[in-house]
């Protein structure tokens, strides 16, 4: 067996990660920064709209009155904005909707 301890090591060789310079200013190669995403729940013919309520307070933790907001906002307009973060945090919210029985979609924020 080698002894690791007493042999040198070159870090592994890859893309450059450091900054490159434009002018006098350093600028790091980053990726993108996560814009964000919402979810959306949808009108539909079957939920009781107390039911929704009782939902996006459960859920959510909304008050009654924002989410009796929301509610007559996906009543009279199709569609409500329920909550907005990142894409994974969006995801898990559309999937909690559909558990719930609601119609949910999640897209990013326009």
């Amino acid at each position: 067996m080698e002894d690791v301890s007493t042999s040198p090591t070159e870090p592994p060789v890859g893309p450059p990660t450091g900054p490159s310079e434009a002018g006098q200013v350093a600028v790091l190669d980053r990726p993108e920064v996560d814009t964000p995403w919402v979810t959306l729940v949808w009108n539909d013919p079957v939920n009781l709209m107390s039911y929704v309520t009782w939902v996006f307070q459960t859920h959510f933790g909304y008050s009654r009155a924002k989410a009796e907001e929301l509610m007559l906002k996906v009543h009279h307009e199709g569609r409500a904005v329920v909550s907005t973060g990142t894409r994974e945090k969006m995801e898990a919210d559309t999937e909690a909707m559909h558990a719930y029985g609601l119609w949910a979609t999640f897209q990013k924020d326009e």
